[in-house]
Order: C-alpha cells, then sequence, then structure tokens
C-alpha cells in the first residue's frame, strides 16, 4: 500500500480523497494555486503545494507542475479526481514515465475511451449497444453527411470526437441547417480540444440518462454497482442524480451492468469506471464511458456501502477486488443535489465570500464540500462549492429528507441553487419517478444547444 499520496485537484473531491486516504493512514500532498492557499483541505493535507497562479492552465492543467510537485514531496502516487487532468492520457502516461502510480485506468485505455468514435467502435466489438449514427467520423463531402442524416434521421445530433463535459454537441433539426452546424461544431471541438473530428449520432426526444458505475482490477476482475439516473441536467450538465434509477427493475439493471463488467474485461480496464447510456423505449444506447470517479460516485457509495475511492487506490496498489458480483447488494435510495456558487435561475456564476454557512444534519443526510463561513469563492473554478446527499430506505424517504436538509441549508454572501434544487424536490413529474434529459431546459423555458 501507498505511504504517500498527491492529489491533482481542488476543492470537495480534493477533500473527499484526502478523507479516504487518513482513514487508510495515506499521507496526502496537497496541490493548490494562489487561488486556493487558503482553502480547507490544503490546511489539513500532510504536505502542500503552490504549483502556479490561479489560472487552470497555469497550475492545476500544467503537467510538468503537477509532477515536480510529487518529485519534491516523494509522493508515490497521484490521484487525479475529477475534470482538470484527470481523462487526459498524456498526463497519466507521464506520471507513470515518472516513476510514479496513476491511481486511474491506463494511459491506452483512457485515449481509447476519450476518442467518442473509437470509444463506440469498442463497445459494439464488446456487444454494449450504442446509439445509431454514422460510422466513425463525419467525412469533409456535404454530400456524404447529408447521406448519413437522412439515413440515421432527423433530429441528429453532432458531437465533438475529443468532446465531454456536455461540450462540443449541436443539435440539428433540418437538412437546411445540418451543413453549417457540422462546421460550426468542427471549429468548436478544434478550438476546445485540439480534435476537429466530429460524429452524429440519432437525438432522442425523450430519453433518461442512466449510468452503470464498474470497478476493475488488473487481474481480469471487473464489477457493475448498480445504475445511477442523471437525467435532471441543463445543457448537459447534471443538477440532480439518484440512485438506483426509478425506473429501471432489477432484471434490466443486471442485464446492462453485466455487459459492462464484461466490457471492462475484454479492454482490460483498470479502476473505477462510468458507462453513460442514454434510455429511451425499453432500450439502452451507450454514449461515452468516464475513465474518471463522477462527481456522482456518492449516491453508489450510499447504496452499496462501498468507498469508491479506497477501492480505486487498492486497485492501483495492484490488489485484487475484494468482493465478486453476488456479493454487491444495492440498499435503499439515495439523491444528490450539486450546490453551485450561482443564481438558481439565470445559472450565472457568483463568486465571492461566504459569511454565513450552516449545513443541514440528521439521519440520512451526507455534505461533501470545502466551502466554510469565511471562505471566498474563486471566480476561476466550477461554481460547484458542494454536494448534498440524502439516504432513505426508499425514494420517498430520500426526497423527504432532502427536502428537509434543503430548507435547513444555509449560505449567505453568495448566490447558490438551493432555491432551485427546492423547486425541483417539490415536481410533481420528479416525484412521479423522474424526467428526461430535456424536462429542467423545458420547465425553465430554455433551450438547449
Amino acid at each position: 500500500m501507498f505511504e504517500k499520496i498527491l492529489i491533482a485537484n481542488r476543492g470537495e473531491i480534493a477533500l473527499r480523497v484526502q478523507r479516504a486516504c487518513r482513514e487508510l493512514g495515506i499521507r496526502t500532498v496537497a496541490v493548490h494555486s494562489e487561488a486556493d492557499r487558503e482553502a480547507k483541505y490544503v490546511k489539513l493535507a500532510d504536505e502542500s503545494v503552490c504549483i502556479g497562479p490561479a489560472a487552470s492552465n497555469q497550475s492545476y492543467l500544467s503537467i510538468p507542475a503537477v509532477i515536480s510537485a510529487a518529485e519534491v514531496t516523494d509522493a508515490q502516487a497521484i490521484h487525479p479526481g475529477y475534470g482538470f487532468l484527470s481523462e487526459n492520457a498524456d498526463f497519466a502516461e507521464r506520471v507513470e514515465q515518472s516513476g510514479f502510480v496513476f491511481i486511474g485506468p491506463r494511459a491506452e485505455t483512457i485515449r481509447l475511451m476519450g476518442d467518442k468514435v473509437s470509444a463506440k467502435d469498442a463497445m459494439k466489438a464488446a456487444g454494449v449497444p450504442c446509439v445509431p449514427g454514422s460510422d466513425g467520423a463525419l467525412p469533409d463531402d456535404p454530400a456524404e453527411i447529408i447521406k448519413t442524416a437522412k439515413k440515421v434521421g432527423y433530429p441528429v445530433i453532432i458531437k465533438a470526437a475529443g468532446g465531454g463535459g456536455g461540450r462540443g454537441m449541436r443539435v440539428v433539426h433540418t437538412e437546411a441547417a445540418l451543413i453549417n452546424a457540422v462546421s460550426m461544431t468542427k471549429a468548436e471541438a478544434q478550438a476546445a480540444f485540439g480534435n476537429p473530428m466530429v460524429y452524429m449520432e440519432k437525438f432522442l426526444e425523450n430519453p433518461r440518462h442512466i449510468e452503470i458505475q464498474i470497478l476493475a482490477d488488473q487481474h481480469g476482475n471487473a464489477v457493475f454497482l448498480g445504475d445511477r439516473d442523471c437525467s435532471m441536467q441543463r445543457r448537459h450538465q447534471k443538477i440532480i442524480e439518484e440512485a438506483p434509477s426509478p425506473l429501471l427493475n432489477p432484471r434490466l439493471r443486471d442485464k446492462i451492468g453485466e455487459r459492462c463488467a464484461e466490457a471492462c474485461r475484454k479492454i482490460n480496464y483498470r479502476g473505477a469506471g462510468t458507462f453513460e447510456f442514454l434510455y429511451e423505449n425499453g432500450e439502452f444506447y451507450f454514449i461515452e464511458m468516464n475513465t474518471r470517479l463522477q462527481v456522482e460516485h456518492t449516491v453508489t457509495e450510499m447504496i452499496t456501502g462501498i468507498d469508491l475511492v479506497q477501492q480505486q487506490i487498492f486497485v492501483a496498489a495492484g490488489e485484487k477486488l475484494k468482493f465478486r458480483q453476488k456479493d454487491i447488494q444495492l440498499k435503499g435510495h439515495a439523491i444528490e443535489c450539486r450546490i453551485n456558487a450561482e443564481d438558481p435561475y439565470t445559472f450565472v456564476p457568483s463568486p465571492g465570500k461566504i459569511t454565513t454557512f450552516h449545513m443541514p444534519g440528521g439521519p440520512g443526510v451526507r455534505i461533501d464540500t470545502h466551502a466554510y463561513g469565511g471562505y471566498s469563492v474563486p471566480p476561476h473554478y466550477d461554481s460547484m462549492i458542494g454536494k448534498l446527499i440524502t439516504y432513505g430506505d426508499n425514494r420517498e424517504q430520500a426526497i423527504a429528507r432532502m427536502r428537509i436538509a434543503l430548507s435547513e441549508m444555509m449560505v449567505v454572501g453568495i448566490k447558490t441553487n438551493v432555491a432551485l434544487h427546492a423547486d425541483l424536490m417539490a415536481d410533481a413529474a420528479f416525484h412521479h419517478g423522474g424526467t428526461s434529459i430535456h424536462y429542467l431546459e423545458q420547465k425553465l423555458g430554455i433551450h438547449s444547444k
């Protein structure tokens, strides 16, 4: 087992990884930008290293700075959290080449699954169902693009092969708008991801967003840890997640979950990962695999009792999974609300100093946050300041506990989206069993790209 791990991230996930390490008796190194010098997790770490100014590309996204910090502190492994460098194959490769262990999949696996075209090809070969669409990247010939769209059927969605996080997507409803949409998405993909390649998929009208969480070791063992429903989202950004999905029955869950586990065995996957699907009319359609820890890993932890971060560490240290599929038991229901420093309805970020910070408590309530009274939310990063998770014996109890917890939460000095979450917890469609991925935008009267 490692003696010291460097955490190459910030915010609540840096604190979450730190807690997992401390419980295992592993020393931690926190890296931070100048803007995060006073952060809670920096103060709690055994060691800390400033790796640059506030700008992400000069600190958290600087591969040389992160590796240098590992070298000067004699860390043995690097945990990337989520976001930033977590799905950067070049980073994973450099980490291993520099003599450290990357707590995540191998670089070649990240590359395979990071390119959405090669990922779909790999999943098709593994028997995982995919959304109907183009065979690989779209060509330059407009006539061929139009031909492909007719075959797939409108509406279609154009996606960047190197995209992620809800970026690099454009929905097209008519042939007249197709070629221009492809050109614009290619330009955006080149600017955002350094890869102009795009592909086409059928745009599903009212799908749910269902995820399957997997764990795999380097000895050929892989299991799935149930599912999550992440359909409440805005512009492809998740806002509420829950586990298990109120939509799936155990037979469906086990069928798709075992396919995902088998796919991991076929591609020699290592670590934690998430298969993301659109689900409509009884059919699953693979959209991408996230080769890292998810923001919403918490709800899976609540219903399985398994610490996903510690499992990542065990697997990276070369250990075999300590459980088989038959040992995984799903119990109860969990819901997560992402608490963001932003206007609850315009979504405009609201950085600044938090003057009062009171978090709720009680049975079945979990808070993952790095914020506190007196903390200044910097304007340079993602607006999420924490996650509120509730657990219940059933979905109704989890929702009731979330409504109470949201009513107790007090954050003064900045705006947050707590009011939006409270509104959604009282929403009849959500109560009825969840919604499609387009529901929130329709409710708020906004339109996705």
